[in-house]
């Protein structure tokens, strides 16, 4: 299921419906926002949503979409960096018009720590560079995260734009693991990266292939 202002996503499965918002009519009325149609599509079952980008309250309907089953949705939102794409998360939550503590909301973002259930990567970019973090799970009141991924930046061409590589920073996420144990297949170039993962009882490791 794909959610958009206005369809641009090209995906060739199988089984595609795509939905688009609605604005108001000449009367003020018959709008179609992203946040119903979130609603409406869980409504309709689907195996994945997408949301092309979150602006306000349809952020709360799509956390609680992804932690209750609907497992590689994902949706975008803009933001200066990671840290500050949780706080803008947290504000759209709040827009949703739900009085939730604060802690409740964080606790929504950070449950991709749990074993059963799947890392939720966050991405950031700024004018310098880019970050690909991994959220982990909670500290307190605080959305821990590690860096997977640091931008080299190789300066910028004709165009204005930022030349560069993305180098891994070492760190191993954790969704790999699930990856790994649910068969899906690694590309090549993430494979040499993260190329072995440990078994369910932390004993002896395979090489994925």
């Amino acid at each position: 299921m794909t959610i958009e202002d206005a369809a641009e996503l090209q995906l060739h499965q199988e089984h595609v419906c795509r939905m688009e918002s609605r604005p108001p009519d000449l009367n003020g009325e018959h709008r179609v926002g992203i946040r119903d149609l979130v609603i409406n599509s869980l409504r309709m079952r689907p195996d994945r949503i997408v949301v092309g980008e979150c602006r306000a309250g349809e952020a709360l309907d799509m956390l609680q979409a992804m932690n209750t089953g609907h497992d590689g949705s994902l949706t975008t939102l803009h933001a200066n960096s990671t840290r500050d794409a949780l706080s803008r998360l947290e504000t759209m939550v709040l827009m949703a018009g739900i009085d939730l503590p604060m802690r409740a909301i964080r606790q929504q973002v950070g449950l991709g720590h749990r074993p059963d259930h799947p890392a939720v990567p966050d991405a950031g970019r700024r004018s310098q560079g880019h970050q690909h973090h991994e959220i982990t799970g909670m500290e307190g009141d605080t959305i821990t995260m590690q860096e997977i991924f640091l931008f080299e930046s190789h300066g910028v061409d004709k165009q204005g734009n930022i030349k560069g590589v993305f180098r891994p920073t070492g760190i191993r996420p954790h969704i790999m693991d699930k990856l790994f144990g649910a068969g899906v297949p690694i590309p090549p170039e993430l494979a040499r990266v993260f190329p072995t993962v440990g078994n369910a009882e932390g004993g002896s490791e395979r090489r994925a292939t």
